[in-house]
Parts: C-alpha cells; sequence; structure tokens
C-alpha cells in the first residue's frame, strides 16, 4: 500500500500500534482500472485463418497384402488329390519289443561264466551264495516275474561284464535296485557281488568270460504299420 494512505499517526503510539489509514484519500482517489480483464477484439478486416487440413489428416492405412501367387489351384475335374498318405510309424518301444527281446540263455551264460572264474579264486561260501542268488533270477526270469524294462537292462548288465566293463554293469545294477527294488531284490545281491569279485580277477582267470560269444542284438529301427503299406 502507498505511503499516501497511511497518516503519521500517534507518536506516543507503542512499537506493535497499527498505523492509522487516511479512508478519505482512496475514496476521492477512485479505484484502478485494470487493462488486462479484457478480450482484445478481432482486427477488422482479417479473418481467422482455418487449420491446415493437410497437418491433421490421419496417416494412411497400410495396404492389405496381395494373396500370394503360389497358391494352388483345384484341377480341373474340381475334385482335389489328397497327399499319399504314409503309414504310422511304430513307436520304438513298440519296435523294440517285438525285434530286441532278451535271451535269458545270453545272460544266464554271461553270469556264469563269471562265476566259474570266481570259483578259481573267491572262497566257496561266497560263490555258493552268488549261485543259489543267480537260480533266484533265472526262476524268476522263466515264471514271467521280471518286467520287459528289467530284462533288458539285465542283458545289458551281462554284456557289459563279458566286455569288462565293470563301472557300467554296476551303474546297471544300481539302476535296477532303484527303479525296479520290488522285482530284483531277492538276487541282484548276489550280482552285485559277483561284479565286484569278477573285477579283481587276473586277465588269465577272464580270458574265458572275454572269449565267450554272443549273439549280436538287433538293431532297433522304426517300421510302417504293415496294415497301411501299398
Amino acid at each position: 500500500m502507498e505511503d499516501i494512505y497511511v497518516k503519521p499517526g500517534n507518536q506516543e503510539r507503542g512499537w506493535n500500534d497499527p498505523p492509522q489509514f487516511s479512508y478519505g484519500l482512496q475514496v476521492t482517489h477512485g479505484p484502478q482500472r485494470n487493462l488486462l480483464n479484457k478480450r482484445p477484439g478481432p482486427v477488422s478486416g482479417v479473418l481467422p485463418t482455418p487449420p491446415n487440413s493437410s497437418n491433421t489428416a490421419a496417416p494412411p492405412m497400410c495396404g492389405v497384402a496381395p494373396p500370394p501367387l503360389s497358391q494352388a489351384r483345384p484341377p480341373a475335374d474340381g475334385v482335389a488329390t489328397p497327399p499319399p498318405h504314409a503309414g504310422p510309424v511304430k513307436s520304438q518301444r513298440g519296435v523294440s519289443s517285438s525285434q530286441s527281446e532278451p535271451e535269458l540263455e545270453v545272460v544266464m551264460l554271461v553270469l556264469n561264466k563269471a562265476l566259474d572264474a570266481c570259483r578259481q579264486a573267491v572262497k566257496d561260501q561266497v560263490c555258493n551264495d552268488v549261485a543259489k542268488r543267480l537260480r533266484l533270477l533265472e526262476e524268476n526270469w522263466r515264471t514271467d516275474k521280471l518286467s520287459l524294462p528289467v530284462r533288458r537292462r539285465m542283458d545289458l548288465l551281462a554284456r557289459e561284464v563279458q566286455a569288462g566293463c565293470w563301472d557300467s554293469a554296476d551303474d546297471l545294477h544300481r539302476s535296477l535296485m532303484v527303479d525296479h527294488v520290488t522285482e530284483v531284490s531277492q538276487w541282484m545281491v548276489g550280482v552285485k557281488r559277483l561284479i565286484a569279485e569278477t573285477r579283481n580277477l587276473s586277465p588269465e582267470l577272464l580270458e574265458p568270460l572275454h572269449s565267450a560269444s554272443l549273439p549280436v542284438p538287433d538293431p532297433i529301427k522304426p517300421v510302417q504299420d504293415s496294415g497301411h503299406q501299398a
């Protein structure tokens, strides 16, 4: 507020007394005009320019791709020829079950030869217990108490023993104990002891085992179902 509206006041007033205002001067002076509260009018003779339509136009839409030129046309007679049907391929499990059925004679031939080699260097009590376990294995196999996965692993275990791959044979023994313990628990302890004793024999004692002739298993190949072949 300007100083002309303020009276000198009482010179004896305290430091916190409000100043005395001269309201008469404010009335005679009149209110001041605010020149910024009005909108200026348009300039005469000049029309507002409309917005440019080229700037506000929507972007062009992407065109639809033409159909491929390599579409096959229907034949002249209007009947489409179906593609040649290849017969369903049998799964590896079904083929392997018919072509690579393990043979009990091969498994027992290898295990008994390993046991014969052990009898020349291992105690009779140990060998007799192993022989009893092997007979139980043969009995369960002949009476169809062993599943196909167990028979296949035992066939592979016997071939690893015959080749002198002791670690692989021991791994197969452990996998059978983990996956099929109810089937192999009665006789697998004898197979385990046979592997452990045979791997410690001298090469001379293992010569008959390593030189044994075993049949080569048939390779597993997928074949087409005969019912769908031409």
